[in-house]
């Protein structure tokens, strides 16, 4: 690509986000984050990898409902503190290592907020991948073998966390629209159309010549 471009894609559970951000990055020859961010964070930081894993799993299960917001300002809290490897912290160094992804290469960012960590940052697109119910049911039924009920639940969950987490670190709703540069319903488009959604949107945005 002619300059450093990043695209964030937040996406509800099954409507093939992860998908059209790994395919949108083999498109245009750029590097794909998802879980690698973790361990990024965990090489910026000194603090184990299995720490931020671990974190992540307990506020799965616990949700962020019981914590006040932590809105991301940008501080770090420094190794002397006995808040340096708190849930708060470990937020701070992912959005470090997200923040110096922006700085430095083109690629595409899947989750972690990384649309409000990169909100005053030029060169980024925010995307929002969005489905009806029954179509996100059949997506998901694709690779979670569980019977409809069970995955319909397992679905509300892993999209509640989701909206819990963002609001958590951002102060903002997770499906709010205005959040987002492009919002794309993979239902209607596909994953391939999505794709080109998005790249027409950054030509739109970036110029033309973005990826001579």
């Amino acid at each position: 690509m002619k300059r450093n471009i990043v695209i964030t894609i937040a996406r509800q559970y099954g409507s093939g986000g992860r998908t059209v951000g790994e395919m949108l990055a083999n498109d245009l020859g750029i590097h794909y984050y998802d879980h690698e961010l973790i361990k990024l964070a965990s090489e910026e930081s000194g603090i184990n990898e299995s720490l931020f894993l671990e974190t992540d799993e307990r506020c799965r299960r616990t949700g962020f409902l019981r914590m006040p917001p932590d809105i991301y300002r940008g501080e770090l809290i420094g190794p002397d503190s006995k808040d340096f490897t708190s849930e708060a912290n470990l937020f701070n160094f992912q959005a470090k290592a997200i923040r110096k992804l922006a700085e430095t290469c083109s690629c595409v960012i899947v989750g972690r907020a990384a649309d409000f960590v990169l909100k005053d940052y030029e060169n980024v697109l925010s995307v929002f991948v969005h489905a009806p119910h029954d179509f996100l049911v059949e997506q998901a039924a694709k690779v979670k073998s569980l019977p409809t009920d069970e995955l319909e639940r397992f679905m509300a969950k892993e999209d509640k966390y989701r909206a819990e987490y963002y609001e958590h670190h951002t102060g903002q709703k997770w499906t709010d629209a205005m959040n987002y540069d492009l919002c794309l319903d993979s239902s209607k488009l596909g994953f391939a159309k999505c794709v080109e959604a998005i790249k027409a949107h950054l030509k739109v945005r970036f110029g033309d010549d973005i990826f001579e």
